[in-house]
């Protein structure tokens, strides 16, 4: 039997990242449905596309680790610079998040006025850009002594060069910088946080505050034929395959057997882009399956409703709609609206593909009978179109031509996890969190659910590290 040098188990954006950075090696990736990119993904419903989630791209600029690993691995995706990264609507504010930093000052002060936005926001933003500067020092191997060591130096330079803001607390910052702050400005923050982060201002770091709030200051691009589409293209040089689903894993001596639906594979590395918390399953090792159970699950999850619209109407690509109460059955009060661009031959055909997501509790949907989960699945669909259509005077019921929505339990019956993101880095878990590392030679991680965190860029550091320990003595 031939023997892989890296099995890739998932292809979200840190599995195919990772597979494509190694391809020249004897690498083979896996994926149990038939569309490539995990939350990333494009799929097919009723002859209409839509982006299963993710429908950002961010970092694809100069000095930063997504456009060097695009390049590193020669792919330019087909993308569409968002001149506008997103409008948020909350009440009766309109603010356009644009990178020009002039203009998005002057909008702020028109929407969530305060005497101190220009000191609280231009510290952020140079926090953001020194921290892209020195990226490449980012080191977090927690399994040996060498691996620690070099995260403990990496963190220190980080913090000295950050000016010790690497575990400040955001929200003792926002109370500082902008005293009195009103309680809309407080949750036009939180809910710009949830996108990126996953979590608000109270549990997150100053350095995550300011991560995920400086994002739309970079350049932010919408995926041509879906985010799925560049998975696809990226992986093109990679031996894949699709609808495979892995049974089981098994470590023998310094080698890992692995199980599929249609095959079993011996590799010497095993790579998991699945999420660290539904990782245990996999493996007939007690030692590894204990190891994976010790990470309590982060219990949220996304609600997405999908619409297909027919409208001649212009839109942009992204808009935040922050409401004054709680949506039923989520965690949130706001949601995010993806517009397919108008041009997208794929995604616009015959309409626009809409993706809506908020944010939920992910056992909250496995606590239901059948009946009671449709439901609530109704409830809570039919609310965010009411408040979708409320918000979009232009665009009117008749005009959709398909709806649909996803809870945690239709992500894990074709993407096989329940939940979107791990924790925030904080003071308090860093040294307890999942990294790209474990005690097991020749088994990793890459993905959300681990250091550094969510989205292209957060996934995309973890892969950075990865792949500088998988080369390193090459």
């Amino acid at each position: 039997m031939k023997v892989l040098d890296i099995a890739v188990i998932g292809s979200g954006i840190g599995g195919s990242f990772i597979a494509a950075l190694n391809h020249k090696h004897n690498v083979m990736l896996f994926e149990k449905d038939h569309n490539l990119g995990g939350c990333a993904s494009t799929f097919c419903h009723k002859n209409h596309y839509y982006n299963a989630g993710a429908t950002t791209l961010v970092g694809y600029e100069s000095n930063h680790p997504i456009k060097k690993m695009f390049d590193q691995v020669s792919f330019t995706p087909n993308l569409k610079l968002s001149p506008i990264a997103m409008e948020v609507q909350h009440g009766n504010r309109k603010l356009q998040r644009t990178s020009n930093f002039k203009d998005f000052l002057e909008d702020l002060d028109q929407t969530y006025h305060h005497i101190n936005n220009r000191i609280f926001w231009t510290k952020l933003k140079e926090i953001d850009e020194k921290f892209w500067q020195l990226y490449d020092h980012l080191h977090y191997q927690p399994h040996s002594i060498k691996g620690y060591f070099k995260s403990l130096k990496s963190f220190l330079k980080l913090s000295k060069e950050l000016n010790g803001v690497l575990f400040e607390s955001a929200d003792k910052f926002i109370q500082e910088m902008l005293p009195d702050i009103s309680n809309e400005y407080q949750a036009f923050l939180d809910a710009q946080l949830l996108i990126t982060v996953q979590a608000k201002a109270k549990d997150v770091s100053l350095l995550s505050l300011a991560l995920g709030l400086s994002y739309p200051f970079h350049q932010v691009y919408y995926a041509n034929g879906g985010m799925g589409k560049v998975i696809e293209d990226m992986l093109k040089p990679v031996d894949v395959k699709k609808h495979e689903k892995i049974l089981s894993i098994k470590q023998e001596k310094d080698k890992y057997r692995i199980k599929s639906t249609k095959g079993t594979y011996i590799a010497k590395n095993v790579i998991l882009n699945a999420s660290v918390y539904d990782s245990a399953k996999l493996f007939e090792d007690k030692a590894i399956e204990k190891y994976y159970r010790k990470f309590k699950l982060n219990d949220q999850s996304a609600f997405v409703v999908y619409l297909k619209l027919r409208s001649q109407e212009e839109f942009l690509h992204h808009y935040q709609i922050i409401l004054d109460q709680k949506i039923p059955n989520a965690i949130s009060n706001a949601f995010f609206v993806s517009f397919s661009d108008k041009a997208d031959e794929k995604l616009s055909q015959d309409g626009y593909s809409i993706t809506i997501s908020t944010h939920t509790q992910a056992l909250f949907w496995d606590i239901h009978s059948k009946e009671e989960y449709n439901r609530q699945k109704k409830l809570t669909q039919t609310y965010i179109l009411k408040q979708f259509l409320e918000h979009f005077d232009t665009i009117h019921e008749e005009d959709i031509v398909d709806i649909f929505s996803a809870t945690s339990m239709t992500f894990n019956r074709y993407l096989g996890r329940i939940n979107c993101g791990g924790e925030a880095v904080s003071l308090k878990n860093i040294l307890r969190l999942p990294s790209v590392t474990t005690p097991f030679k020749g088994l990793y991680n890459v993905g959300d659910t681990l250091f550094a965190g969510q989205g292209w860029p957060g996934v995309g550091l973890g892969v950075k590290i990865l792949d500088r320990i998988l080369n390193e003595g090459r």
